[in-house]
């Protein structure tokens, strides 16, 4: 059989695999590894599996290796870690206190804080589920408690939590810019402003909504002085802070963005332990759930590099390329084709899981077209956002939904998600239409 076949039944039987809830590590590295094995074994012709068994194991082996001690994947559990210590020693939880003394009593202000304190948790964690899923705890069941309506409280935070994948660090820009071999430092810079303009229209959702229905964000009485507003506001230096150190440190050539987050977990255990907000246990109970989602992070990359160098050896990639260039799209009807497969994949498959898969295909063709891969990055991990709140699985929803309960069923999630995925599709098109707003910033890095 041709190696090209027998990449595309592979793509099929990762696919079904996956709908049949087989974890992401194992479906990509078994289905690789079996295909591969077949690959070498009739290459003379006649089956001879003697000689598949070495070259198999072999393939697998060096490429797991060389991707595990690879010095860009050591920002994983570094950014985990920060994620996990910032949030111990309360300086992302700082962030939402701040904006929500300083916007109480605005019309929907608590909804508008929980969103703002998603995109500050987001550029310390880098995770969208661990965003959701912490501020979910801290906000929803606050504005619950105040009489918001369960479709803004929930949804506002679900919306919110995605800002994980875009604002730095992005644990998906990671992953990204390892298997596309781009810079990841300008990957982080990319995301800045799409990350930000995003921001700025979930709040203007929120504000538009409330405006137009009162009732589903009653004023809050409670009062705040002056000296209390700004002493939130100081208190939340600390976030500020480390998100100035990774992105000016890395704008200004002063930062790898491993050394970046190397210097702000090192620079957050200090803050928490002399705010005395951060114990011995704090710090264990951190660095063994770093190890954890760190395990599981690396297990699906090895299972992920191991299905690209399949991929890479069976030449389906080349094929696809030809067949495309051959029917000579446009630009724009690429990336629609392309964005509508990102979107279809993300209403039912995690985004590390379609990003791995998708990636052995999607690069070789992008790069055909001449299109930026920093760019492409940007776009791909706004599509990937998106699938995060896109029914029937959006994973963001049942995180938020595990959270509140039976205070606001899935649907009634679902139902006030439309409005945020609104502004989700607007930027979309504003970053495809123009590349500037991605490349701004990464352009100007030293």
């Amino acid at each position: 059989m041709d190696p090209s076949t027998i990449g595309m039944i592979a793509f099929a039987a990762v696919l079904i695999l996956l709908a049949l809830r087989v974890p992401i590590a194992f479906a990509l590295a078994s289905v690789a590894m079996i295909a591969t094995f077949f690959i070498f074994a009739f290459r003379t012709g006649t089956f001879m599996p003697e000689r598949a068994l070495n070259a198999t194991t072999s393939m697998a082996f060096s490429n797991a290796f060389d991707l595990i001690h690879s010095y860009n994947l050591s920002m994983i559990p570094l950014f985990v870690a920060l994620g996990h210590v910032a949030y111990r020693a309360e300086i992302t939880t700082k962030i939402y206190y701040a904006a929500k003394v300083w916007l109480t009593k605005l019309p929907g202000g608590v909804a508008m804080a929980s969103v703002m304190g998603c995109g500050g948790f987001s550029a310390i964690t880098g995770s969208s589920i661990a965003c959701a899923s912490t501020m979910g705890r801290i906000c929803t069941p606050e504005m619950l408690r105040m009489g918001y309506d369960n479709r803004l409280a929930t949804a506002s935070v679900a919306a919110g939590g995605t800002l994980g994948s875009l604002i730095p660090p992005s644990v998906l820009f990671i992953i990204y810019g390892i298997f596309t071999e781009t810079s990841i430092s300008k990957l982080f810079l990319a995301g800045v402003l799409p990350g930000l303009l995003t921001l700025a229209g979930f709040i203007l959702v929120i504000a538009i909504w409330v405006w137009r229905n009162p009732e589903i964000a009653p004023p809050s009485d409670e009062m705040y002085t002056s000296k209390e507003r700004w002493d939130a506001a100081i208190a939340a230096w600390p976030a500020v802070m480390l998100f100035l150190v990774i992105i000016g440190g890395i704008y200004g050539g002063i930062f790898t963005a491993t050394e970046a987050a190397a210097v702000c977990v090192v620079a957050t255990v200090l803050i928490g332990v002399f705010q005395r907000k951060l114990t011995a246990r704090d710090l264990w109970d951190s660095f063994k759930e770093t190890c954890v989602q760190t395990a599981a992070i690396f297990f699906i990359a090895a299972g992920a590099k191991i299905f690209v160098a399949f991929i890479a050896l069976t030449g389906v990639a080349p094929v696809i390329v030809n067949a495309v260039t051959a029917a000579d799209p446009s630009v724009f009807l690429l990336m629609v084709c392309i964005a509508l497969i990102y979107l279809l994949l993300g209403m039912f498959l995690d985004p590390i899981g379609i990003m791995v898969l998708t990636l052995p295909l999607m690069i070789p063709l992008v790069e055909g077209y001449g299109l930026d891969l920093i760019w492409f990055g940007v776009v791909v991990i706004k599509l990937l956002e998106i699938g995060l709140i896109t029914p029937p699985v959006g994973l963001n929803v049942f995180v938020i939904a595990n959270v509140v309960g039976k205070d606001a069923p899935i649907d009634r999630i679902f139902a006030g998600i439309a409005r945020f995925l609104s502004v989700d599709v607007l930027v979309l098109i504003l970053i495809m239409s123009f590349p500037i707003i991605s490349l701004l910033i990464p352009n100007g890095m030293q």
